[in-house]
């Protein structure tokens, strides 16, 4: 009972309403206690600051339930605005967002045998996601400075879902390297990507247009991701088989040896029947980035793969070949002594009913300075240009924040690029 889930913002609330979902309905009872309390109900604190997405989260959910003191909600949101998000709105009129899920935050460490750490869920774009998230995460690092900061992110589309989502991004990454110990990173481009080619082994369309992905869709391949790295697997349980929810920390200490770079890829592929590990592998390795857009090979710091299989003995048979495979097609650094992890257990989690197989690989890798090279340049173009500066000053945002923002994103980039040079 030791973790605690924050989700801010529509997004966040939205991964956060499909893991619930996936795993109120198939965790056992043994494994509840890293995701749920004693008396029941779900170990979450849901943030936003309006409630529709909220009251959806709680009708959906349907095997399990959510404190009513965890439930925080607004009445006016936040322009897509990371400085509102992150200063909130100075009038008596709405209490503070922040003060009231501090206050929460507080009593639910108070109910942990001992708190060692917290699954942040939100977004880059939102003003909720990106600026309030920013905002928590520093006051939990300040509050509770030895326990862990995990955060699931997602990346808004390239072309556009905001005018302003390049500060966004730029202001909510350079914080998340400042205070996370580790970042999930999904960039919605190629969660749609993932989601669509799941659409479209499932459906056959006699008229060979490509199927619609919803946002429900994406949101779901997601929070599979989660389930397949944080559900308890056995490698990682007591001798007594108990789950004390150590999943989230090991991740990180496998994966984020270094605190210069801490962002992480993930990739999930579970299947039904016969299919070898082999092929599941390959499936697995068809959707790692490959090079930058100049041409430069991409490089893993370290990769974690988790397996999970009605039974574990055929991926025995052929773990070290799988891992091979891994291990080149990550392509990791060679002055790493332990660059690959594997951790196993004997139940699909994400499609119980029947036998099957899935494979979840997470990899701390250098594809990840695409993304921040692509906000750098946007970002730096708009700021140079002074365009919609007076909207983020008007909430305490001045030149200073920005700079340290590019400043820090440009030294994660340089450390990513360096990856691959001997």
């Amino acid at each position: 009972m030791s973790l605690i889930w924050l989700q801010v913002g529509q997004c966040g609330n939205q991964i956060g309403q499909e893991w619930w979902q996936i795993l109120s309905s198939n965790v056992t009872d043994a494994d509840r206690y890293p995701y749920f309390s004693r008396d029941g109900l779900i170990n979450s604190i849901c943030v936003d600051t309006e409630p529709k997405v909220i009251r959806k989260l709680r009708q959906q959910v349907k095997r399990g339930y959510f404190r009513d003191g965890n439930i925080i909600v607004g009445q006016r949101g936040r322009g897509n605005n990371w400085a509102y998000g992150y200063q909130g709105i100075s009038s008596s009129a709405e209490q503070s967002l922040l003060d009231r899920t501090m206050e929460a935050f507080r009593k639910e460490v108070e109910r942990r045998d001992c708190y060692s750490g917290t699954v942040i869920l939100h977004s880059l774009c939102g003003g909720t996601g990106s600026g309030l998230g920013s905002r928590l995460c520093e006051e939990i690092r300040e509050a509770y400075p030895a326990g862990y900061i995990l955060s699931v992110t997602a990346a808004p589309h390239e072309t556009g879902d905001s005018p302003l989502q390049h500060y966004n991004s730029l202001l909510c990454l350079a914080w998340m390297q400042r205070f996370c110990d580790g970042i999930l990173l999904f960039q919605n481009d190629e969660v749609m990507k993932r989601a669509t080619s799941l659409v479209e082994k499932k459906t056959f369309t006699a008229s060979g247009l490509q199927p619609s992905v919803s946002l429900t869709s994406m949101n779901t391949h997601i929070a599979s991701c989660l389930v397949g790295l944080f559900c308890p697997v056995y490698s990682l349980r007591t001798r007594s088989s108990v789950s004390v929810g150590l999943e989230p920390w090991e991740l990180i200490r496998c994966l984020c040896p270094m605190s210069t770079m801490k962002f992480l890829h993930t990739s999930v592929v579970c299947s039904r029947g016969a299919a070898s590990w082999d092929k599941v592998t390959s499936s697995v390795v068809q959707t790692i980035p490959r090079a930058n857009p100049r041409g430069q090979l991409h490089h893993s710091l370290s990769v974690l793969a988790v397996a999970r299989n009605s039974q574990d003995y055929p991926f025995l048979l052929s773990r070290d070949a799988v891992l091979m495979k891994l291990r080149q097609a990550y392509r990791c650094v060679s002055w790493n002594p332990s660059p690959i992890h594997c951790w196993t257990d004997p139940q699909n989690i994400l499609d119980p009913s029947c036998q099957s197989h899935s494979l979840t690989v997470c990899a701390n890798h250098s594809s990840a300075a695409d993304l921040m090279s692509g906000v750098l340049s946007k970002a730096r173009a708009m700021y140079d240009a002074g365009a919609y500066l007076h909207w983020y000053r008007r909430f305490g945002c001045e030149d200073h924040h920005f700079q340290m923002s590019f400043d820090t994103l440009d030294s994660v980039v340089e450390e990513y690029r360096g990856l691959g040079v001997p």
